[in-house]
């Protein structure tokens, strides 16, 4: 959202779950380089290091889930089909087969269609994340006969990213239906790993299970898109986010970015700020400042949600309760110090955290806002920050406990299918 500011400078850092509550995730992307790939150039290094990522990938729990979700062939799958590509054409389609192919199959399993392939619940998120990662840790290190530049295997990265995330196919039907309306949801991958590797992430979770599907309003049918994005800070600087959304966005009807959020409660965020408060990311890195946008002279400090969160909050949607929040922390117009706000921002003031906090989750949500606002459209959006996905009693111990248990699974299904319910109501009072 704006050109590129001056950022403060990238700092590697231990995670701490200290900011799991309302900084949520909410979160990608590789610098994609947009020039075709020199055939002088020099390959990458065999011996790629990996990154932070990629490194907790052959930890056990990891390795559990994607044999037990039935994903564990799948980056070798991507390796089989890069053997047989000759040219960095070839290698590209492939890749952007294979990416879209595992986004399709964690749709299809999300929503019981074919076969489950593993005993791990199908709603289950983990399985998309941990086989992504493990495609683009094989990708990085590929070193084809014809030659491969970084700025190619960058651009190589980046579609994968895309495919496999739902990104390239978060489009509507030309032919979807007169009156039919049109809902664009996002979601994110899990985060806090060094905190417990066995997270799943319900936000990501519900964009699985709605993605492709049809709700039905009082005015008719409603079908919902949906895309996952990474927890990373420079993916967000890069412009992951308007470069996913800008084109539904300008169809849509409504759109919900999603995210975790507190323990037990869901909120309906009211306003976000233009603030990085340097919480960790999937990589371990922090970043805080501004929110780097591609107009900064035109940033504004907030932005505020136009989902119709009266009915949500007055609304029977689940077993969770529903609020509509307000607050906001700030620094007033002519002080230095930061203050909370109960009841939003005051005139002229600086933003440190919107009402779902200063990670990646606000600014997906500043994000998507300010570009709704930048392209002239007037239809509600906002987010919504889930109810924290918890471990069910005698599991909560990360070093002994299970990757999964049957209140874990309960909570997650109980949580999609009270946003499922948000979004109907959105879309009905809209």
């Amino acid at each position: 959202m704006r050109l590129t500011p001056v950022r403060p400078p990238r700092v590697r850092l231990r995670v701490r779950p200290d900011r799991l509550g309302i900084v949520l995730l909410t979160t990608a992307a590789l610098t994609l380089a947009v020039l075709p790939p020199a055939a002088t150039a020099a390959p990458a290094s065999a011996t790629a290091a990996p990154t932070v990522e990629e490194q907790r990938l052959d930890r056990a729990v990891p390795q559990e889930i994607l044999r037990r979700g039935g994903f564990d062939q799948v980056a070798p799958g991507l390796v089989r089909a890069l053997r047989g590509a000759s040219s960095y054409q070839a290698a590209e389609r492939a890749v952007e087969r294979q990416g879209a192919r595992l986004w399709q199959r964690a749709v299809d399993r999300a929503q019981g269609r074919g076969p489950a392939h593993g005993d791990l619940s199908r709603d289950d998120d983990r399985p998309l994340y941990w086989a992504r990662l493990a495609m683009i840790r094989e990708l990085r290190q590929w070193q084809p006969e014809f030659g491969l530049s970084e700025a190619a295997r960058a651009r190589l990265l980046g579609a994968l990213e895309r495919t496999s995330r739902g990104q390239d196919s978060l489009t509507f039907p030309q032919r979807g239906g007169k009156g039919v309306k049109r809902i664009v949801v996002t979601g994110f991958d899990p985060f806090t790993l060094d905190r417990d590797i066995r997270i799943s992430n319900p936000s990501g979770a519900t964009a699985l299970a709605l993605d492709g599907t049809v709700v039905t309003t009082a005015e008719g049918p409603a079908r919902i898109e949906t895309a996952v994005f990474p927890v990373r800070w420079q993916d967000f600087a890069d412009g992951t986010v308007e470069r996913a959304l800008r084109r539904p966005l300008a169809r849509a009807d409504l759109f919900v970015t999603v995210s975790q959020g507190r323990v037990g409660r869901i909120d309906v965020e009211r306003f976000n700020g233009a603030w990085r408060g340097g919480f960790g990311d999937n990589e371990n890195v922090s970043e805080t400042g501004l929110v780097p946008v591609s107009d900064p002279a035109s940033q504004p400090q907030w932005t505020a949600t136009s989902l119709p969160y009266g009915a949500i909050v007055a609304a029977d949607t689940g077993r969770f309760p529903v609020y509509d929040n307000t607050s906001v922390t700030e620094i007033p117009a002519g002080a230095t110090a930061p203050v909370v706000r109960p009841d939003g921002p005051t005139p002229g003031s600086a933003a440190r955290a919107g009402g779902g906090g200063d990670y990646l989750s606000n600014e997906i949500a500043y994000r998507a806002t300010l570009l709704r606002d930048r392209l002239g459209r007037s239809i509600p959006g906002g987010h919504v920050h889930t109810p924290v996905l918890q471990f069910g009693t005698g599991n909560t111990d990360p070093a002994t406990g299970t990757v999964t248990d049957p209140e874990f699974v309960r909570n997650r299904l109980d949580i999609v299918a009270q946003l499922r319910s948000i979004i109907t109501v959105a879309a009905d009072a809209s």
